[in-house]
This record gives structure tokens, C-alpha cells and sequence, in this order.
């Protein structure tokens, strides 16, 4: 069997879709740690939305901005 290189792998995926997914999750997790930091008061504990918003890609920024900005 022939095992495939790193380039061969990523020479194989289709970058047309990935690259924007990327983007926006990019932007998606600066916006969220912007407005983390600059929030004063968040529903639950800022760490662990930190952690949330860093570990669950894509969903978890979204979930900050849903469930976890307090809206006074």
C-alpha cells in the first residue's frame, strides 16, 4: 500500500469550498473575542464562554452571540 504525503492530501481538497468556511470562522472568532473581552456582563462565567467561542469551531462563536451576551 502507499501511504499519501501531506501534499498529496491537501492537494486533494477543494479549496473553492474550504477557504471561505476558514474565513468566516476566522472572523467569527475575533469578532467574538472582541466583544468578549469588551463586555462587562455575560450569561455564565466569561472563561468558559472563552473557552467555548476557542474550542467549538464555527458554533461556538455563534452560541456566544445567542446565549451569552446579556442583553440589559
Amino acid at each position: 500500500m502507499e501511504e499519501a504525503t501531506i501534499i498529496d492530501i491537501f492537494s486533494e481538497i477543494n479549496w473553492a469550498i474550504i477557504a471561505p468556511i476558514i474565513v468566516i470562522q476566522g472572523i467569527l472568532l475575533i469578532i467574538s473575542v472582541i466583544d468578549l473581552v469588551r463586555i462587562e456582563k455575560t450569561n455564565g462565567p466569561k472563561w468558559l464562554w472563552f473557552i467555548i467561542v476557542i474550542f467549538i469551531n464555527i458554533i461556538g462563536p455563534i452560541i456566544y452571540f445567542i446565549f451569552g451576551r446579556r442583553q440589559d
